[in-house]
């Protein structure tokens, strides 16, 4: 990427009360900074097991350099796996067989089963992979560095780079084999690219421009958010320019829009190998995209049908695109201690209030102020700083899948800039503004590494910190199953105490793999791999992930079984996001609810009287368990006893309709149309 050695006049203002740095001195704090976030992210992912995800992804990397497979995990883009996977080039590993059911079944099974047997409790393939999406992180590091120092100056960028390299939610994902630090990257560079080529046209520029978006749509699908980032941007040049020449940017400008689609296009299909066929020859995907696309409407359906039978996308893009949006449709939402069936629209304003350092927040508040008070100039640079950031969030506030602050990571890119530009333009003003700026600044550094290394569970001070966020958000902002080296040490200062473990990610990874023993107990993800003789009494220790104490992933907190123990103190904390608690438990609901699941097994293997008794002993344990009830109609029903079906789903509505009304919508619908039949 070219870099500018100009600065803009805006730059050179807004430093003039500050110090000049000579360039030893600055690229001096750049590396120091660098090497900070370095040292800390190789630490911090080294002693951290797999997140729940992460195993998808590294299976599908594997298989789409192996095989040419981009039908395992078509829910992202291949840029960030094929980063990851680079390591294992060359590498012939034992990959599990796939069975062809519905891809996501294939790639989170086929993770576990590929990880468990070629990296096991060593997690040297998983450092590796780690190791080569870090990059990115550094990437975006030094790219919002260059572009602060583009829009105001040495300063602000410096600024700016502090605030990215050191904030714990960067910290928490930067080497991650996630998509959420790649795409926080390729915003912003496609962003400021434009930037460049709005400030000063040249062909190159605009290749490059073109170039970036595509490696952004490459990476996750939020990338199409870019469009009205770029139109709205593109109205706002058009509305500065000089009357007389507002006619000819606007055709300048949407023919490099234009550009960027076909170049960005190209790019995008490079990752894809130039294939539009999701599978290597001789396989097909286990739903055809018509059908996938079918429940999100004709209209919606007819539209990616067609531009899948014009190849003007790759299948497993499509596919992707289309899971995206269905899958976002029921993930429950846990926020300020409640459970929500459906995503909330002050679920992510939650999530910055919690998440975000109170010295961010304050400096992005005294940034404002400055842009009021016109102390920050720059009225182009700040559009394309503002806008993208405001489509971004007020696009995730309109989304229903509420599941973490890693979502929000592009809008922080453009957050670091601003505050750190409002931080120099007030500091040049006076010596207090500088004694105000620094120590908000070290404020930041200070509260994001005060969390270390337990930085997935940071919250800031005035939310009660890292002890209290479990109570009021929950995923991906405390705990995303990455604690089982943790368990273990805990377990090995425990020897022969019985435990039990409520694993928010069992069985997509298996605890007994690192050497765990601890029993397992069923959580909402349990339906294929929990035995269904759980006691109803528990005497001894009884962990629990903090994913599954709130019980997220339930649309309402009755069919949490675990939700008792959050009025009990647990005995100990395990990184913020495992608890421990010792005594005599009541668990029947969790008895209750292991039965149901081992009982949805027979179901679906067509066994109706082998699933009566374990159904019939879980509504015994339970009798506020609907699924127990509904469950247990199914078994009569398919035993040809209707009457007793009939009743047993009665029931289950009677309770569904106790519920909130968006749970009520999960069970109601459903119920219904058994009793119609």
């Amino acid at each position: 990427m070219e870099i500018v050695a100009k600065r803009s006049t805006v730059a050179k203002a807004s430093t003039n009360g500050l110090p000049r740095l000579s360039n030893v001195l600055l690229w001096t704090i750049v590396v120091a900074i660098i090497a900070v976030q370095i040292i800390l992210t190789v630490f911090v992912v080294h002693r951290e097991s797999p997140t729940y995800d992460e195993g998808d992804h590294m299976f599908a990397a594997y298989m789409m350099w192996h095989a040419g497979d981009y039908g395992l995990n078509p829910e992202h883009p291949p840029l960030v796996k094929l980063l990851a996977a680079v390591p294992l080039l060359g590498r012939q590993l034992w990959v599990p067989p796939l069975s062809g059911r519905f891809f996501k079944g294939d790639a989170f099974s086929g993770g576990q089963a590929f990880l468990a047997r070629n990296d096991g409790d060593r997690n040297q393939i998983v450092f590796q992979m780690r190791l080569a999406t870090g990059l990115l992180a550094i990437a975006l590091s030094l790219v919002v560095f260059f572009a602060a120092r583009e829009f105001f100056g040495d300063w602000a960028a410096l600024a700016a780079l502090a605030l990215v390299a050191l904030d714990p939610n960067i910290l928490a994902h930067s080497a991650l084999v996630t998509t959420d630090i790649g795409v926080s990257l390729f915003f912003l560079s496609s962003t400021w690219c434009f930037y460049r080529y709005a400030k000063h046209p040249t062909w190159t520029r605009l290749i490059v421009a073109g170039a970036v978006a595509g490696l952004l749509e490459a990476t996750k699908h939020s990338g199409v958010l870019l469009i009205p980032m770029l139109l709205l941007l593109i109205a706002r040049e058009v509305w500065a320019a000089e009357k007389g020449s507002r006619a000819r940017t606007a055709m300048r400008l949407t023919g490099a829009f234009c550009a960027i689609v076909v170049i960005g296009g190209i790019v995008l299909w490079s990752f894809y190998g130039f294939r539009y066929s999701a599978r290597p020859a001789g396989m097909t995907m286990s739903v055809a995209l018509a059908d996938y696309a079918a429940p999100l409407g004709p209209h919606v359906a007819h539209l990616i049908t067609g531009i899948g039978r014009l190849h003007l996308l790759p299948e497993s893009y499509l596919i992707g695109l289309v899971d995206v949006e269905r899958t976002s449709e029921y993930y429950p939402t846990f926020v300020l201690g409640r459970n929500y069936a459906h995503g909330v629209w002050w679920y992510f304003p939650v999530v910055i209030g919690v998440k975000t350092t109170l010295g961010l927040l304050a400096l992005t508040a005294l940034s404002i102020f400055a842009i009021v008070t016109r102390k920050l100039r720059g009225a182009r640079e700040l559009a394309f700083l503002i806008i993208p950031a405001t489509v971004y969030l007020g696009v995730a506030m309109a989304s229903t899948m509420n599941i973490g602050a890693r979502h929000l990571l592009p809008f922080y890119t453009y957050l670091f800039v601003l505050a750190g530009a409002g931080a120099v333009a007030l500091a040049q003003s006076s010596r207090v503004w500088i004694i105000i700026c620094s120590a908000l600044l070290a404020a930041h550094v200070v509260s994001s590494l005060s969390v270390f290394p337990n930085y997935m569970a940071y919250a800031n001070e005035a939310s009660g910190g890292p002890e209290n966020v479990h109570n009021l958000l929950s995923d991906a902002n405390v705990d995303w199953a990455q604690q089982l080296f943790q368990v273990k040490a805990w377990q090995d200062r425990h020897p022969g105490e019985p435990c039990w473990f409520v694993y928010f990610a069992y069985p997509i990874f298996d605890p007994q793999t690192y050497g765990i023993s601890c029993h397992p107990l069923p959580t909402a993800d349990t339906f294929r791999g929990v035995p269904g003789d759980v006691p109803p009494e528990i005497e001894g220790n009884i962990l629990v992930s903090a994913g599954d104490l709130s019980g997220c992933e339930w649309p309402a907190a009755s069919l949490n079984p675990y939700a008792p123990f959050q009025s009990i103190k647990p005995a100990e904390s395990i990184d913020h996001a495992v608890f421990v608690y010792h005594g005599r438990f009541d668990t029947r609901k969790a008895a209750a609810l292991a039965r149901v699941q081992g009982a949805r097994r027979s179901l679906w293997s067509g066994k109706a009287a082998a699933a009566l008794p374990a159904l019939q002993d879980a509504v015994a344990l339970d009798p506020t368990l609907l699924t127990a009830h509904s469950m247990l109609g199914d078994a009569l029903a398919a035993s040809g006893r209707k009457v007793e079906a009939r009743t047993e789903w009665e029931t289950a509505l009677s309770q569904a309709r106790r519920l909130d009304p968006g749970a009520q919508k999960v069970f109601v619908p459903e119920l219904l149309a058994k009793l119609k039949q």
